[in-house]
């Protein structure tokens, strides 16, 4: 019977301090929720949700293709003049795991986040968790407030690795990422074939594909070998996953 009182007040603690934490993950994206439930579920990880179905994985799934698409009207607006390749170049790099972290992080979302007992947010957190709390943030917005909302707020802390992306800034190492990818699937390593060199000696560029087995996929230009072996592995692992043709 004495027990009750102290599991009320551990419940009621609890529940205090997740209402601290969506206040507080308000006031750091500078948007706040008519309905603060989403945004709730939005911040549970599967770990400290009392079902799954209450975490935020389904918002995780919609969020990924919401910012998908406002990125990619982003793009088709901004750089008229590149090509599909050079979009989707910067399309894989400004929405990967990599990109979509490090914003949950610029964000300080680590500190509002709802984890199970077994994590807490000091811990050094699985990239993919942080990765998906952006995702998942994203889609809570467009539920909350609609499409022009969460466009406005996607825009503004992504243009910067938009610009970074479109520079050739590339800090995803898509090279690695294929390597890990065929050997997983197919038990063999990439190899990268120089199609073409243009330019004087002072300022060349190359085209690079990548070759898997006997499948070469979508050539990529770059202003050195090193940054067109990258650019041509990310051709690669997009054609891999589905997301261009080869």
């Amino acid at each position: 019977m004495s027990s009750h009182p102290k599991s009320a007040a551990m419940t009621a603690a609890t529940e205090r301090e997740r209402e601290d934490k969506l206040d507080d993950c308000q006031e750091k994206i500078g948007y706040t929720f008519q309905d603060r439930n989403l945004l709730r579920v939005a911040l549970t990880h599967s770990s400290g949700a009392t079902h799954r179905l209450d975490s935020n994985e389904r918002l995780e799934f919609l969020g990924d293709a919401i910012l998908g698409s406002i990125i990619c009207e982003s793009l088709f607006l901004r750089f008229p003049k590149d090509l599909e390749g050079e979009l989707t170049r910067i399309k894989s790099e400004v929405v990967s795991r990599q990109t979509c972290a490090r914003l949950s992080e610029s964000l300080q979302l680590r500190e509002c986040l709802i984890v199970g007992k077994g994590i807490t947010s000091g811990d050094e957190l699985p990239l993919s968790l942080m990765a998906n709390v952006f995702e998942s943030l994203v889609a809570a917005i467009y539920l909350d407030g609609g499409f022009k909302v969460v466009q406005q707020f996607v825009e503004s802390v992504i243009d910067p690795e938009i610009t970074r992306a479109a520079n050739g800034d590339l800090e995803t190492n898509f090279k690695a990422q294929l390597q890990q990818l065929t050997q997983r699937e197919h038990g063999i390593t990439p190899r990268y074939l120089l199609i073409d060199e243009q330019g004087p000696d002072h300022a060349k560029c190359f085209s690079v594909t990548a070759q898997v087995g006997e499948h070469q996929y979508l050539p990529a230009w770059g202003r050195s070998k090193k940054e067109a072996e990258q650019r041509a592995a990310s051709h690669a692992i997009a054609a891999i996953v589905g997301d261009t043709p080869t």
